[in-house]
Order: structure tokens, then sequence, then C-alpha cells
């Protein structure tokens, strides 16, 4: 059965910081491209960053420079390291786990972790 477990949401004023984590069970995790979306009320989800098997990555134009994707395979997490927040990085925030493997696709979602940016 595959998990995947975020945390480290919450409320912080703009300017602020936060790290979000989410641990992954029930795959070989280092295969995988782990991803972080997000999710604004009236908005489609999107891509905010992404790391690949190898360690490459790639961010959203809008937050290039104040996000970081980490990963630790040791430990099967990612992280979202986010600085200098805005108002508009206000959204419900989901780790995904991708790979594809002999033509099949196997994609997994997160439960998501409400990630809140307000004075």
């Amino acid at each position: 059965q595959v998990q995947l477990v975020e945390s480290g949401g919450g409320l912080v004023q703009p300017g602020g910081s936060l790290r979000l984590s989410c641990a992954a069970s029930g795959i070989i995790f280092s295969t995988y491209t782990m991803g972080w979306y997000r999710q604004a009320p009236g908005k489609q989800r999107e891509l905010v960053a992404a790391i690949f098997s190898v360690g490459s990555t790639n961010y959203a134009d809008s937050v290039k420079g104040r996000f970081t994707i980490s990963r630790d395979n040791a430990k099967n997490t990612v992280y979202l390291e986010m600085n200098s927040l805005k108002s508009e990085d206000t959204a419900v925030y989901y780790c995904n786990a991708d790979r594809w493997a002999a033509s099949t696709r196997y994609n997994y979602w997160g439960q998501g972790t409400q990630v809140t940016v307000s004075s």
C-alpha cells in the first residue's frame, strides 16, 4: 500500500518561511520523480517543484529563487523549503510520486497540507 504523508503546513506571515515534508512508504522511493503541487481555491492544481530520481530539479516561475525542493532517499522523504512567502502562495500543497515502468505509469498523491500566508 502506497502512502504519501505531508506535514509542515500552517499559518505564516508574509515574508515568512515554512518547510513541508512528505514521507513515502510502499514505493521504491529513489526511483520516483517527486513533486509538490498546490491548489488554491477556485484554481487548478499546479506544479510547484519537482525533483527527479537523478537529483535534478524543476520549479514553477512563480517560486524560483524562493522555494527549494530536496530529497533524502535514505529517509524516503521529500522536502519543500519555502521562503519569502507571499499571500498568493496560500493553497493546499500536495506531494506526488511519479514514474514510468514498462509503459505503465505509477502516480500517487498525498492528502495535502494547508499553507496560509496572511498577516
